[in-house]
């Protein structure tokens, strides 16, 4: 009993003595960091939620804009001219909380509509004076090259939720919003809008779809109308993971059969969001 005593307070020493000899000096690599976390879920000082969230903290402070932001091409806007009859069914079919306004181009951000902001025009019985410009939020602007960690802390401090991304040249390349940059510290975030039709396979155009990392490859096949194989894996992000040979990182392509997947949102353990287009042959 006493050895067995003896032989845990040894292990539990030996581990925070790996803790303190790595905070003892300056500098720490992120090496250093990344063994610490180890070692405190290994011995349930933290929990594998938490090490997951300290970790997606790390990563963010690595990422741009232009590592998360939604294309252009795959942003939804509304165009100033619209009448409030015309732009309804897209904010209805979209559901989406805020959207650009835009002029003449895609160029042109004249500011953000909250959809919320509607509602009082709706309830009007006379809606012939209605002008969405006077409705508009500002536009906050941010670089390609803006650093996640610095956006989300202006976000916070600003109480933006959205930021449109440009260029070097000064044109609209994406848009960015604070749930992006927090699903990248957290994980996915699913809200009252998240339609469960949607839930793990969602068309963002003709050619272009969302996969979530655990949609079932028999949904896959049923979807798409493939004969992937499901013996060896239950999900497309098990498959993903074999096509690749090891665990990828963010952007890293492969192709299986006819279709083409980028790695979306993945840490070291697992992937959780793919895009996923067809390819010919």
């Amino acid at each position: 009993m006493s050895e067995d005593r003896n032989g845990s307070e040894s292990g539990d020493k030996s581990w925070l003595e790996k803790i303190a000899l790595l905070f003892s000096s300056d500098p720490h690599s992120r090496n250093d960091l990344e063994e610490v976390l180890t070692i405190a879920a290994e011995n349930e000082v933290i929990d594998e939620d938490a090490r997951s969230i300290m970790e997606g903290a790390m990563k963010v402070s690595d990422m741009q804009a232009r590592d998360i932001m939604i294309p252009r091409a795959q942003m939804v806007v509304i165009k100033a001219e619209c009448t409030l009859e015309e732009m309804l069914p897209q904010i209805i079919r979209s559901a989406h909380s805020r959207y650009p306004v835009v002029g003449d181009s895609p160029d042109d951000v004249l500011g953000i509509l909250l959809a919320k902001d509607l509602l009082p025009q709706i309830l009007a019985k006379d809606n012939d004076s209605f002008q969405i410009r006077d409705l508009l939020r500002p536009t906050v602007v941010v670089p390609e090259s803006k650093r996640l960690n610095v956006l989300l802390r202006e976000f916070r401090e600003n109480r933006n939720h959205m930021a449109i991304v440009i260029d070097e040249y000064g044109g609209v390349a994406g848009l960015v919003t604070i749930e992006d940059v927090l699903e990248e510290i957290v994980g996915d975030i699913e809200d009252e809008t998240d339609h469960e039709e949607d839930q793990f396979i969602r068309k963002i155009s003709d050619e272009d779809y969302f996969i979530k990392a655990l949609t079932p490859i028999e949904d896959f096949n049923e979807h798409f109308k493939t004969t992937f194989s499901d013996e060896e894996f239950d999900t497309i992000g098990g498959l993903v993971i074999q096509a690749f040979g090891h665990m990828p990182a963010r952007n890293e392509v492969t192709t299986i059969d006819n279709f083409e997947f980028k790695v979306i949102n993945a840490d070291q353990r697992k992937i959780h969001s793919l895009r996923m287009r067809p390819v010919e042959d």
